[in-house]
Parts: C-alpha cells; structure tokens; sequence
C-alpha cells in the first residue's frame, strides 16, 4: 500500500491560484500580501495539511521561528505561571518556545547555557537569577537577542531587565501590617535569594532596617511549605510576642499558616500573616491569605515583546531596566492586633 502524499509548497500555490514565492512569504511572514491573497493560501495550507519544513526554512530566512527561555523550575507556581505566558505571546506571533530549567544546580546551569548559546535560536529569555548570574559572560558572543526577567539580586549592566521592584513589594506588606497596629513582627525569608524583599519589609514596617527591636528575620531551610512551617516555629519560640508574620513567597506562607495553628494560636486574630506572589491556592487557603501580587505575567509579556522587536527590527534589544509595581491583596489573614491584658 502506497503511503499518502505529503503536501509541498508548490501544491499550496497551485491549489492558491499564486505563485510558489507567495506561499513561502506567507508562511515565513517576510513580507506582507493582500488579505484576500492570503486567505486563500491559508485555506489551501488547510485543505492540504501543509506542514512547512523548518529545517529548510531556518536555512533560507536565518530565522528558526524559536525563542529560548531559562527558568529555574517548572515546579513553582510562579515560574509554571511565567513559562505559560511566554509560550501565549510566542505562539501568538508565530514563534516556538525552547525550554531549559537550571534546578538550582549550578554545573547544569552553566552546562546548558553554554549550549544554548551557540543553538540557532532566534532570542533567548532568562527568567530568574538564581545559579546564572555568575554564567552570563558565556552569552557575551552570543548571535542573538538576549534579555532578563524575574531578576531579582544585583542587576547586571550588560543587558535589559525587565523585573518586579520587589523592595517595594516587601515595603507594602510592611505598611499594611503598620497601619493595622502591629508591632513585633517576624520575616520568613530565603537569603540571600529575597534579601531586597525583607529590607523593604523592615523600612515599611518600622521605617528601619532588619535588626531592630520590632522583630527578627528568620531563614527558612528550604523552599516549600515545610521550610515556612519549621521557620515559623523557629520564629515563635524564639519571640513569642511575634503578631505578625511576613513569608517572603507565598509557598512559605502556606506553611507559616499551619504552623501557627501547630502552636495553638490562631490566623488572625492572634497572629497576621502576609505573603508574597499572589499563586492561586492562596485564594482557597484558610484563611484566604492577604498577600503582595506581582505582574508577572505582564512581566513575560513585556520581555518577550521586548526580544521581538529586537528580532524584528535586527538590532540588540535597548539595554534598560523596567521595573514593575506589585499591589497588595488583602484577604482575611490579616486583622488588628488583640488587646493583650
């Protein structure tokens, strides 16, 4: 039996009525054509199940329709949440996403950096600092476009950010429990990864840095709601007159909830808890966590859109930093402090 035939360029056009150029520029986007034109072309790609060959069509235009991305993990609510947008607006431009996660190890890290700098791709996205900052002087000769997001440690000088101003972040959570009252209150943190988040929670909160007699910073041992959860006991015992409780991501508030009511008191009317991120079970916890929203997905937008102009318009991407503003989203984990007798 003989196998099916595939679909070529050539049976588009001649089912199109155009010429075999006009399918091709239509396919690549290289140039424009007139609306009817191409509405027939993409019928006829239709009808025919026409698959274009990219191999072939990277070597004819330079162009691979591909753009790079580097996340730390897919695990996390926020990164899951920044991959799923990147690919939105790639896909919505006609580009394909090539994924590559770091899992906090350092030699993996570098290894495929490294190897995606001398890919064919068309632009690459960094998303995260952690275990690549010291690994950027290997995209120093890359052929393409290169920007960053989520960064959060130092900002490198040497290409565009676009991030959120976390400091700020942290001060909003820090006025929000000043202005209900409170005034002992503890960190939950990971350092120096959040670091930016704690200071501006201690300038918001008390108008001076970590250290004070308002509270104390305590380090949680891992990232997930059990690293919140023994912190938060760690954060009790040593200041039982703790009445409020910033987690500096929301996966470690999820664990500072449980973990106040481990040791018999209650959220919040003994004690508040604000987070950091605003990822969806925050809503359905209990209570419903008061926490900080970030844009990341405007984040991703605003990157990506960055990496396509640059593409487009050939030329390195302009080096700037952007930086985006979180809102605070008050639910009802947060309450006055009670009256002690």
């Amino acid at each position: 039996m003989c196998a099916p035939a595939v679909a070529t360029m050539q049976d588009v056009a001649t089912l199109a009525g155009v010429s075999k150029q006009t399918v091709s520029n239509i396919v690549s986007g290289r140039s424009r054509v007139r609306p009817d034109t191409e509405a027939r072309v993409r019928k006829a790609i239709d009808k025919l199940g026409f698959t274009p060959n990219l191999v072939a069509r990277s070597l004819a235009t330079g162009s691979t329709q591909t753009v790079g991305l580097f996340v730390p993990t897919v695990a996390s609510p926020f990164y899951s949440e920044v991959v799923e947008e990147v690919e939105n607006v790639l896909q919505a431009h006609g580009y394909h996403l090539l994924l590559c996660t770091t899992r906090s190890d350092g030699e993996r890290a570098r290894s495929n950096l490294a190897s995606l700098s001398s890919r064919f791709v068309d632009a690459l996205l960094i998303a995260g600092d952690r275990d690549l900052i010291d690994h950027l002087p290997l995209l120093n000769d890359a052929k393409f476009p290169v920007a960053l997001c989520a960064w959060e440690t130092d900002l490198p000088d040497t290409l565009p950010v676009v991030t959120i101003d976390y400091e700020h972040a942290g001060f909003l959570a820090g006025r929000h429990l000043r202005e209900l009252g409170h005034t002992r209150a503890a960190v939950i943190t990971e350092l120096p990864a959040h670091a930016k988040r704690a200071e501006g929670f201690w300038r918001g909160f008390s108008g001076s840095q970590a250290g004070t007699d308002t509270g104390l910073t305590v380090e949680a041992p891992e990232s997930s709601p059990e690293g919140g959860f023994t912190a938060t006991e760690d954060a009790l015992e040593q200041q039982p007159d703790t009445t409020a409780i910033f987690a500096t991501h929301d996966i470690l508030a999820l664990g500072v909830l449980e973990a106040v009511r481990q040791c018999g008191r209650s959220v919040p009317a003994d004690v508040s808890v604000v987070g950091l991120d605003d990822i969806a079970q925050v809503g359905h916890a209990h209570p419903a966590l008061t926490t900080v929203a970030i844009p990341k997905r405007e984040m991703a937008q605003q990157a990506v859109d960055l990496l396509l102009r640059a593409v487009t318009e050939r030329r390195p991407p302009a080096n700037a930093v952007s930086l985006l503003r979180p809102l605070l989203i008050e639910r009802e984990s947060t309450a006055e402090p009670a009256q002690r007798v």
